[in-house]
């Protein structure tokens, strides 16, 4: 059976440029397709895709700030909080004719 996949057009031209700029971004890039199929830590991003770490909390926030990101968290058995990131996004399209740029988000429908 075919899945219907509904895509969201970013209307707010602020927006759009946020989503330009992240796509322009290859650590955010590497991360979002990271956390594709399942939420993982920063740490373990880090270490996977090679990014110092400072920088994987960096692009973290600025993907969470755009909407493009979840968090969630947890304890671990020594009591402590650690947070997981998973990609709201399964693709981004983009259209631009120099006049008016076109941008859609499929959102990621993965469970985890």
């Amino acid at each position: 059976m075919q899945e219907l996949i509904q895509s969201q057009k970013i209307m707010d031209e602020d927006r759009k440029q946020v989503i330009l700029e992240i796509l322009a971004d290859t650590y955010c890039k590497l991360i979002l397709h990271n956390t594709l199929e399942k939420p993982k830590s920063a740490m373990e991003i880090s270490n996977e895709k090679k990014i110092p770490i400072s920088t994987v909390y960096r692009r973290l926030q600025t993907l969470f700030d755009a909407k493009l990101l979840a968090i969630s968290g947890s304890i671990n058995q020594d009591g402590k909080k650690y947070f997981l990131y998973k990609s709201r996004i399964k693709s981004i399209s983009l259209k631009c004719d120099l006049e008016v740029t076109t941008v859609e988000l499929v959102p990621n429908t993965r469970v985890s």
